[in-house]
């Protein structure tokens, strides 16, 4: 059900754009459909019809029409999570390798956020329950709904890959984590176990990457977008190597793909070359970045999963 939802600007967002306002407004809603509502007309900025690149001043007042129940974030399922460090800003959860991290078109259920909502809802979700059930306010019932927390993305996790991923509990802290992700002030770091002894101790890998629009699939790609990654080894192994990756750029399936270029598929990704196994050998295993609302810089790393170095 559409809700009308108004905002007056204030400072901090005067000369923003309007479409940027509604993505920090509603970060757990698509900005593909927070873009179809503008595009709509069910969205006005001081009573006439806005259009995403309307630049917002203080006191503008604008009024919206969404649909919260599009919010696949705030569908809570109880399941266990491995909360590896909470504090009221953000949270780092170490995900299990074959969870998505949020919920798809083909798969609404099972995924990080759905556990995330209900793991940082539990109290409002009790009273919102009991409201729903056994009362007729409906204002008290919206008023229980604007206390839930929204699970927000900063970054993401391929399905198949386990590890590290930071999780904005507030707009503030998702504005400004996400910053520092496009500014590239967070190292990132995996461990991989690939076929094959790595010869080099240490490198570089700098090929650019694309999609294949006929076959749809993610590979080297001269005209694609520059890509870098760097490597270092940890261990050999007989017949594999246990390496530490570093992601230079953020290009999708990067590191399996740079791995497969120079020879040495990651243990389980059978598409690209790597044996069959019980999983994909790739675990984020170390995250540094500044704290949202403090700005001292955190450093966090977590143990290699025991399931892992059995492809060894």
């Amino acid at each position: 059900m559409r809700e009308r939802i108004y905002f007056q600007i204030d400072a901090k967002f005067h000369r923003r754009r309007l479409d940027d306002f509604l993505f920090d407004k509603f970060y757990s809603l698509s900005k593909m459909y927070l873009r179809e509502v503008i595009k709509e007309g069910n969205c006005e900025v001081n009573g006439y019809t806005g259009n995403s690149g309307v630049i917002l001043k203080t006191k503008d007042f604008v009024e919206i029409e969404v649909d919260l129940d599009r919010e696949t974030a705030m569908r809570p399922e109880k399941f266990p999570l491995d909360i590896v460090y909470e504090e009221d800003a953000f949270l780092l959860v170490n995900k299990p390798a074959g969870m998505l991290v949020h919920p798809t078109h083909r798969d609404k259920n099972g995924t990080l956020l759905n556990a995330l909502s209900y793991y940082l809802n539990q109290e409002v979700l009790w009273r919102r329950n009991g409201e729903e059930s056994g009362a007729d306010d409906q204002s008290e019932i919206r008023n229980l709904k604007s206390e839930i927390v929204r699970p927000g993305l900063v970054h993401r996790l391929d399905k198949k890959t386990s590890g590290l991923i930071l999780i904005a509990k507030t707009p503030r802290a998702h504005r400004v984590l996400s910053a520092h992700f496009e500014r590239k002030l967070v190292e990132k770091k995996y461990l991989a176990l690939v076929e094959g002894v790595v010869k080099a101790d240490a490198g570089e890998i700098s090929a650019p990457i694309g999609r294949f629009e006929e076959t749809k699939h993610w590979n080297i790609k001269p005209d694609g977008k520059a890509a870098e990654s760097r490597f270092r080894v940890i261990e050999r192994y007989a017949d594999t190597t246990l390496l530490e990756l570093q992601p230079v750029t953020g290009r999708t399936n990067q590191l399996r793909i740079h791995c497969e270029y120079i020879g040495h598929p990651i243990v389980g990704d059978e598409r690209r070359g790597g044996r069959e196994f019980g999983r994909l050998c790739l675990h984020a295993y170390k995250l540094a970045f500044q704290h949202p609302t403090e700005y001292q810089r955190l450093e966090f790393e977590i143990d290699l999963p025991s399931d892992f170095i059995a492809g060894k």
